[in-house]
């Protein structure tokens, strides 16, 4: 039970959070309409207030809506929910772009003035707003919103096959040339699109892998997201099976509950929706496959990341019983457990597939090169990696979280080629 005085201060941060937001957006929201208010002086009085009216509207609605989205339950409004959070982030980040350039202007118009002021300045210059970096400012907020619109319409569901070629010495003969099959970070409960959503798993299919992997992440909060789509991953399957492990989502750690009892019993709900999907679910546990009298090992260790991420995985329990294998694939769902524990601890692991990042769901990749700015928090997070005899691999995930759509940064089903060097 949390006392009086905590449940209080809990709900004044909670305040203080929003008031500071706002302020934060209506200050962004200011200084961009400055630009607008600019560039409409030569308007009739009544489109000028038309405009004016539908400028502060959305801003009210926007900021009603996220003042509700804190209150209105999760699962129930879920859509509504969704469209709030994406069209306020849209609209911020579209009036930051905006204010930039009208900052960029008054920065001149100041410089301007104080020259002006100088004793040897013999021409004054106009510090009035320029029109040009007026026009610059709006062009510049209708990029994010045009690039966003287009990131949920094409991005989201945009799946890609990403394929690569592994070679390993340890690598048992029977499964040279074996291939897997990775997806990672469904997220079930920001889905909107059924169909779209199927065509993945078709494109799946297509490949007809060997082994096929999930390394976590099924739903955002709650088991009941997954519902509608269990029969859609049921139908990913593999002739040597599905593996599965959880990630740090699928704990049910970033709602409220009103029982530990109920949280846990969620959790074993989620267990069951893998059974039932036909998914080897491993609990800081391994599996051994033969193929022609020989073997490998799979171990799933549970969601450990770094930082403030929850740490469930056990990693010396998951490799116990595996210590005579040759080659062994660790399924681990956030990628920061590789450089911690796994390579540390456990040099033998040869192949670690991972997921958690998202790429952000934004980014650039042209060829080899590619950048997104979760770089900075993930020293991997994207692809494929290597140090020494082991590989690391980082699926960009098949849904997407907050942010309803990608750009850049696309969904993806991975592919990977195991060979004997």
């Amino acid at each position: 039970m949390i006392p009086f005085t905590g449940v209080f201060f809990l709900y004044m941060s909670r305040i203080y959070f929003f008031i500071i937001l706002f302020g934060i957006y209506l200050a962004f929201d200011y200084y961009a309409f400055t630009a607008i208010r600019f560039l409409t002086n030569e308007m009739s009085s009544s489109w000028r207030r038309g405009i004016t009216i539908c400028y502060w509207g959305i801003t009210t609605l926007l900021i009603l809506g996220v003042f509700l989205y804190n209150y209105a339950d999760s699962e129930e409004f879920r859509e509504i929910r969704m469209v709030v959070f994406t069209s306020f982030a849209i609209f911020f980040f579209a009036k930051i772009f905006a204010s930039l350039f009208v900052l960029l202007d008054d920065l001149r118009r100041m410089v301007t003035y104080v020259f002006n002021l100088l004793p040897f300045s013999e021409k004054k210059y106009s510090t009035g707003r320029a029109e040009f970096m007026a026009r610059t400012a709006l062009i510049a907020g209708a990029i994010p919103i045009a690039a966003m619109s287009f990131g949920i319409i094409s991005g989201a569901h945009d799946y890609r096959v990403r394929r690569r070629t592994i070679y390993f010495k340890s690598l048992p003969k029977a499964f040279d040339g074996v291939r897997i099959a990775q997806v990672s970070d469904i997220h079930t409960g920001s889905f909107f699109n059924k169909t779209a959503v199927e065509g993945g798993v078709d494109l799946f299919l297509r490949e007809k892998p060997d082994i096929a992997f999930f390394t976590g992440d099924l739903v955002n909060n709650k088991s009941e997201e997954a519902k509608d789509y269990l029969d859609i991953f049921k139908r990913i399957k593999a002739p040597l099976g599905t593996y599965s492990v959880m990630g740090n989502h699928d704990y049910g750690d970033y709602t409220d509950w009103p029982s530990v009892e109920s949280k846990q019993k969620d959790i074993e709900n989620l267990h069951r929706m893998h059974a039932y999907m036909g998914y080897d679910l491993l609990l800081n546990q391994h599996r051994k496959i033969k193929v022609n009298g020989e073997e490998i090992a799979i171990l799933g260790c549970e969601n450990w990341g770094s930082g403030r991420f929850a740490k469930y995985g056990d990693l010396t329990k998951t490799v116990e019983g595996t210590e005579d294998q040759t080659f062994r694939i660790l399924l681990s769902h956030d990628p920061s457990h590789w450089d911690a524990q796994v390579r540390p601890q456990q040099s033998v692991i040869d192949l670690t597939l991972s997921g958690h990042t998202h790429g952000m769901q934004f980014g650039v990749e042209i060829g080899d090169f590619r950048w997104s700015p979760v770089q900075y928090r993930y020293k991997q997070w994207a692809d494929l990696y290597r140090e020494g005899d082991q590989y690391l691999y980082v699926n960009r995930g098949y849904g997407y979280i907050g942010y309803p759509g990608r750009i850049g940064i696309l969904p993806e089903v991975t592919i990977l080629e195991l060979r004997k060097s």
